[in-house]
């Protein structure tokens, strides 16, 4: 007597392949160290006031522009457009060429890139740190093998939360809106996910200005380790078995 096909199986091969966006300050790695010595180093350059490090986190995200920004509020009268206009590529400068002097991957992120690409899963990063800088710091850090497409702050005339910012990763992928994740730390993150109708996770070690439980991202998360599970909950048929 013939087996029986497995239908779940034969199912399965007909859905679209999974695709993860991840967002890179805060959620791939720690970069809060790099991102505020840059920051302060361009604020004594204009006579303001060094951030201490027990205030500078909750001023990460949103790129450097807005980094900027909320630095020169946090120190004095805030910067004109001008101003923000000239430190931002004294900022660039700076910062590539410190982009990893203490930057480091979350715990357990190495190991779940790895699973992912051996899963044939669709991975991008969406960023809105500048592209150059993204594709530089994802080398030092030695995973950027792992992410062919890599959409920056400034790849597009727009950035997140813009859904398009998404939209355009999923599409240079060759993935499916249907089985996209968006994977971030901040406001910014899930409400790009949310304005581009896509579930989302949040990590909760990350940069935010606003508690994690707040965003309403479908699923949080305390370390990389719990991330098969918040996959298999939200993609179940995809990833049947990561638990």
């Amino acid at each position: 007597m013939r087996d029986r096909p497995d239908l779940q199986s034969a199912a399965r091969s007909f859905m679209p392949r999974p695709t993860l966006l991840f967002d890179l300050d805060g959620t791939l790695a720690d970069t809060a160290g790099d991102l505020c010595e840059t920051m302060n180093v361009v604020l004594t350059r204009h006579g303001r006031e060094r951030v201490p490090a027990a205030r500078v986190r909750h001023l990460v995200g949103g790129g450097a522009r807005l980094l900027l920004e909320r630095g020169f509020r946090e120190t004095g009268v805030p910067a004109s457009e001008e101003l923000l206009d000239r430190t931002f590529e004294e900022f660039i400068e700076y910062y590539s060429d410190h982009i990893a002097d203490h930057t480091e991957l979350w715990p357990g992120v190495a190991p779940l890139l790895q699973r992912l690409e051996d899963a044939d899963v669709l991975l991008a990063v969406c960023t809105n740190k500048v592209e150059r800088l993204s594709r530089q710091l994802l080398e030092k850090l030695g995973i950027d093998r792992h992410f062919p497409v890599v959409i920056g702050g400034d790849t597009l005339a727009v950035k997140k939360p813009d859904p398009e910012h998404l939209f355009e990763a999923i599409r240079l992928l060759g993935g499916d809106r249907r089985s996209t994740i968006m994977v971030g730390d901040s406001e910014t993150d899930i409400d790009a996910a949310k304005n581009a109708g896509l579930p989302s996770i949040c990590v909760s070690f990350g940069y935010t200005r606003h508690p994690v439980t707040e965003l309403g991202a479908d699923i949080v998360i305390d370390h990389f380790d719990e991330f098969p599970r918040a996959l298999a909950t939200l993609m179940p048929e995809q990833f049947d078995g990561w638990r």
